[in-house]
């Protein structure tokens, strides 16, 4: 799999536009009257506040304390690049506190504390406790951070965690329990070695040992060597309380005869040979990053017995702290927890492992472009499954109930699940499996518009972030000035340009459009000049010869001129079966609108074409489709000429015999909320819809611009479906995102 390539303007841009950082804090109730003003600041705030004062845990009923952690650092240790001060944090703690969001729902803000005192960071954090439910600390250098989790710990009534320590171990000791089971293999009876001493090698080892493992039979290793009893060189007493009764005295004497081998160290630190004096059936979580201390293909050359992990997202089983801390936060406080223990962190294991050994679902394998099932390559869960929110939750909650650390203990555990599935942002999803699945196709994506600036950083990005080849149409002196112009210049080298006026395969295109067009009224110099001189035909006759997979075209033209120029060499019309589907995805809900694009007053039997068009790239995009008829009448009121055809469109299905839901016609409140459908029990849908078919192609439009502008809704499309051809028309105003989003789509052949 390509791995992803970010340039260092590339990184600023997507911190600094539209607006600088990567959160902003929203109102969770109205503000609009004097009346909500008052409830929400003086006088009305003073009723919660003496509640409080009078009952601390009332916080948790009246305030987001219950929702939120705080991610805290003082910056010495930023991901591998050391000591670089609080404010340089900022960025990473930004980043984990919008993780937080995305996989678990749990707010979160980030807190720099510009100290490298333990005793001065470990002051600052308590006395900032009252205002949140949990405490996650991050990038804090060893062995201070020892110091400071400890005594936050003692000092403290919240959970407070480790991330760099506990969420490797956590997910280290998940892949291990399934990699043993794999191997027949006893964790009280392996010998196990780690390579890293530092606080994510000490807690992989804590809390394999709290699971079984035999003291004496885990060798620790560090850059002076094994960690033995009466060693003095390099030592604090973190280290020596893992210190073993062995021989053993280098990394290469460990390894002989090891079963499991755990490196959170330095590229390269293994050898083939180590690997090779390894016992039957080796474990080795190499996770060290961004490179590993033995990649996968190195091991299996002289082991292929061997089950590999390690911290990158580009080979199977890969170690990501990802799925564990946002689930282990989102148990702990859904009971309101004092701590996170041993208990609740092996629980996570045990669920993150137990999951794994489960039957995958489709959309996680759609996902990732390939069927995923346990063995020795999938030992960990990917993660983008959505059943983790829902399945490691609960196993947390359990265990902190078990231990006693809950202040309100979950009574309806099945209603808490059922709560916990609804959390999951499916928008998210949705394009995480896009980008998985567009990655996974690698497909040669033709941009047809090469003079333009927009489309050349879409192209350079789609590349540059491993989805596959980008060939750009253009003049070759045009795109490389432009590129140099942005900053961008080394990203010429990487594309692949294509000039119409001096491909070799130009001969053959005309011949094509010719025997197309020839009775259309077109003679052979106007087709020369079309396949030439048009940059979406020429496009298109690059995709029609196969020497393209897909293509993006639109930014430049009006969309129904794009089209028609399009239908030139494909059968885009609405006579050929074309529609056009537009993704709204807005507060957490996903629902597709059709027909934006082509269709400008369909017929009941067309209506019919376009909602199985558009059914279909609901599942194309992992949705269930359920169809609303849309009108200003509901099941016959009022009643109107207009309204007659979506009236009439279910009928039609239903002498087709699809296999989806679909009912109207109605209103889209009434297909939108569930309140006002049970208004009519007789209607067919289960669910909200997520699929309006409209009246015509202007509601459409209107309607998917109205919600883009009114209420800041995410547009992606319109997605052009029923064409035989993997081709996306974006809108002239589309931004680089926007271009590259529809990039993705067309990867994935959703239309």
């Amino acid at each position: 799999m390509a791995r992803n390539k970010i340039t260092s303007d590339e990184a600023l841009t997507y911190h600094q536009d539209p607006q600088p950082g990567k959160f902003e804090v929203v109102a969770t109730k109205p503000m609009t009257t004097q009346r909500d003003l008052s409830l929400a600041y003086s006088p009305g705030v003073a009723v919660p506040v003496e509640a409080i004062a009078e009952n601390p845990e009332a916080a948790y009923d009246y305030t987001t304390k219950g929702n939120t952690v705080a991610v805290i650092s003082n910056g010495t240790a930023i991901l591998g690049l050391g000591n670089l001060g609080a404010l340089a944090a900022k960025p990473v703690m930004e980043g984990k506190a919008v993780l937080f969001k995305r996989f678990a729902d749990v707010n979160s803000i980030d807190i720099e504390v510009d100290t490298e005192d333990p005793e001065e960071f470990i002051n600052a954090v308590r006395l900032l406790g009252p205002a949140f439910g949990g405490i996650n600390l991050e990038d804090i250098k060893a062995p201070e951070c020892f110091i400071i989790e400890q005594r936050l710990k003692e000092v403290m009534d919240i959970p407070v965690f480790h991330d760099d320590q506990h969420g490797t171990a956590v997910i280290c000791a998940a892949g291990l329990i399934n990699a043993l089971e794999l191997t027949g293999k006893k964790l009280e009876d392996c010998k196990i070695v780690l390579n890293g001493a530092g606080a994510a090698g000490i807690a992989c080892i804590e809390l394999i040992e709290a699971m079984g493992a035999r003291h004496d039979n885990c060798i620790v290793c560090d850059t002076k060597g094994v960690i033995y009893q009466g060693r003095t060189e390099g030592m604090n007493q973190w280290k020596s309380a893992h210190a073993a009764r062995t021989e053993d005295r280098t990394l290469e004497d460990a390894m002989r005869g090891a079963d499991v081998f755990l490196g959170v160290s330095a590229k390269g630190a293994v050898t083939p040979e180590m690997v090779a004096s390894m016992a039957d059936n080796p474990v080795i979580f190499a996770m060290a990053n961004p490179d590993p201390e033995i990649t996968p293909e190195e091991a299996h050359q002289v082991r292929g017995d061997a089950i590999v992990a390690t911290g990158r997202s580009d080979y199977p089983n890969q170690v990501n702290n990802v799925l564990g801390f946002p689930y282990l936060f989102r148990g702990a406080l859904d009971i309101q927890a004092r701590a996170i223990n041993d208990e609740m962190k092996i629980a996570c294991a045990e669920a993150l492992a137990k999951l794994a050994r489960e039957d995958v679902p489709d959309e996680v394998a759609m996902a990732y472009g390939r069927k995923l099932s346990f063995g020795r390559d999938y030992i960990i869960p990917t993660p983008f499954d959505p059943r983790l929110i829902h399945t490691i939750p609960p196993a947390v909650a359990r265990a902190g109930m078990d231990t006693g650390v809950a202040r309100r203990p979950i009574v309806d555990m099945l209603t808490y699940e059922r709560g916990l599935r609804e959390r999951l942002d499916p928008t998210a999803s949705m394009l995480s499996s896009i980008s998985a699945r567009a990655k996974a196709a690698q497909a040669r994506m033709i941009f047809a518009e090469g003079d333009d600036l927009r489309v050349l950083r879409a192209a350079v990005s789609y590349q540059r972030q491993g989805f596959g080849k980008a060939l750009v149409v253009g003049n070759e002196d045009d795109v490389r000035r432009k590129l140099e112009e942005t900053g961008m210049g080394d990203a010429y080298r990487e594309l692949t340009v294509v000039n119409s006026r001096n491909t070799r395969h130009l001969e053959a295109y005309t011949a094509y459009l010719y025997k197309r067009l020839q009775r259309k009224g077109f003679d052979r110099s106007d087709i020369y000049r079309m396949a030439a001189g048009d940059r979406h035909v020429f496009a298109a006759l690059m995709l029609a010869h196969g020497h393209g997979d897909a293509l993006i075209t639109g930014v430049t033209r009006k969309s129904s001129h794009v089209l028609h120029q399009i239908d030139r060499v494909f059968p885009a019309s609405a006579e050929d079966g074309a529609v056009g589907v537009t993704a709204i995805l807005n507060k957490g809900r996903v629902v597709l609108i059709a027909d934006t694009l082509v269709h400008e007053w369909p017929e009941p039997e067309d209506l019919a074409d376009i909602a199985i068009v558009a059914a279909r790239v609901a599942r194309g995009l992992g949705m269930e489709p359920r169809v609303a008829f849309c009108s200003f009448s509901t099941f016959g009121y009022p009643r109107s000429e207009r309204a007659m055809k979506m009236h009439k469109a279910p009928g039609v299905l239903d002498k087709r015999g699809v296999d989806f839901e679909y009912d109207g016609e109605m209103t889209v409140d009434v297909a939108l909320n569930m309140s006002q459908m049970a208004e009519y029990p007789f209607c067919r849908l289960t669910k909200p819809a997520n699929v309006l078919v409209m009246p015509a192609r202007h509601s459409a439009s209107i309607s998917t611009k109205l919600l883009q502008e009114m209420a800041g809704a995410t547009v992606i499309g319109p997605i052009l479906a029923g064409v035989g051809a993997q081709i996306q028309i974006c809108h002239t105003g589309a931004t680089v995102n926007e271009i590259l989003h529809m990039a993705t789509i067309a990867a994935c052949k959703i239309g």
